[in-house]
């Protein structure tokens, strides 16, 4: 029979193996920290219905210490309050990965007695691995529902920690104990917010989610600039995370897209590449921040302009757009550049945050040709 700490253990061997190369201190907080307390019900996925699974028993707990996303809330309905027969809609809070968690936890280098804030409290799990390595007293965490600050402070008190958790807008209203030294955010945002930089001592580090209309997200590293802007470059690895919402909890989708009607025209590029992680996030990058995708329909609420591919075995897709512009031309000459350049990684591109706040993600090709977006 699986232990808790069988299960640990494995996860901790899991995060060590599978992650690259990582600090021995991130490893060894995974492995001093359980899991299990912060996600004692979570949704499992049958079908088109998300429903709830309560511990204890083995088959929970080895789920719980699986190297997967677990989600905990669907449309706000939290876990612990799902009826029997399930819930539909889109998820709106999870447990992240535990290898993804560790990249990042990884990447933002924390120390002991280091200032911390965390944006996007969730279960508490992420601020318990904080608590592990910089201390209790130094972490600071936030999140948007005093249901979710309340469930991840008790869980945390029974795990053996006591970090300020705040009930707060992640996008501006903080609370006081900044500066601080560490910045990570465990939501995804387009443009890193103004707020985030300003909480952040000069040299010290921000991790964060950037996401785009296709889904293809990727995390940054900053490093806060004396100049009060900040500068870094993205981690190798996939990062689809849930978008920062606002106190009213609301969620942008792309669902509810009326049938295209309007122009046709062909293209050799189809609708599967946006399922391609390697390159959503390049070509994200190109289109406008208010564009949002439903399956293979691409659509911008801002002037109504709609992109609907039809993919055909052996012969061109079929491309039909509406509106003042054709959404899937960016998507088409993202895909020539991508390919041009070798199909360039995560981690080659870097992001500049001015003072002023601009912000753009740059790639420079071998022979010194630069291609940049602003967010």
């Amino acid at each position: 029979m699986t232990t808790e700490l069988d299960a640990r253990m494995r996860l901790g061997r899991e995060v060590e193996r599978t992650a690259s190369v990582l600090s021995s201190r991130v490893v060894e907080a995974f492995l001093n920290v359980p899991r299990h307390p912060f996600v004692p019900v979570f949704y499992r996925r049958d079908g088109g219905v998300y429903r709830a699974w309560r511990g204890p028993g083995e088959g929970w707990l080895r789920a719980v210490y699986a190297d997967e996303a677990l989600v905990t809330e669907v449309d706000g309905v939290h876990a612990e309050d799902a009826p029997e027969a399930g819930v539909t809609g889109v998820a709106t809070s999870s447990s992240t990965a535990p290898t993804l968690m560790a990249e990042m936890l990884d990447a933002l280098d924390v120390r002991p007695g280091d200032r911390v804030l965390e944006i996007g409290t969730g279960t508490g799990y992420n601020a318990a691995l904080l608590c592990h390595l910089a201390g209790a007293g130094s972490v600071t965490t936030l999140d948007r529902t005093e249901r979710l600050t309340d469930a991840a402070r008790e869980r945390l008190g029974t795990a053996g920690f006591g970090p300020a958790v705040v009930r707060a807008d992640g996008a501006g209203a903080y609370p006081d104990g900044g500066p601080f030294d560490r910045v990570i955010a465990t939501c995804a945002v387009r443009r890193v917010p103004r707020a985030w930089l300003d909480r952040c001592v000069t040299g010290g580090v921000i991790v964060v989610p950037i996401g785009n209309a296709l889904g293809g997200g990727a995390v940054v590293r900053l490093t806060k600039l004396r100049a009060g802007g900040a500068a870094g470059r993205f981690l190798h690895r996939p990062a689809a995370f849930m978008p920062l919402r606002g106190e009213d909890g609301g969620t942008v989708r792309a669902g509810g897209v009326a049938r295209v009607e309007g122009r046709r025209r062909t293209s050799v590029v189809g609708a599967r590449v946006l399922d391609d992680h390697a390159f959503s996030f390049w070509a994200g990058l190109a289109l406008p921040p208010a564009v949002l995708r439903d399956g293979a329909t691409l659509h911008d609420p801002t002037d109504g302009s709609t992109a609907h591919i039809e993919d055909h075995p052996g012969r061109p897709s079929t491309v039909t757009t509406s509106g003042p512009r054709d959404l899937w031309q960016p998507v088409e000459t993202a895909r020539t550049s991508w390919r041009r350049y070798h199909r360039p990684r995560r981690e080659w591109l870097t992001m500049t945050v001015d003072p002023d706040g601009r912000q753009v993600v740059s790639f420079t090709a071998p022979d010194g040709w630069p291609t940049a977006w602003c967010l």
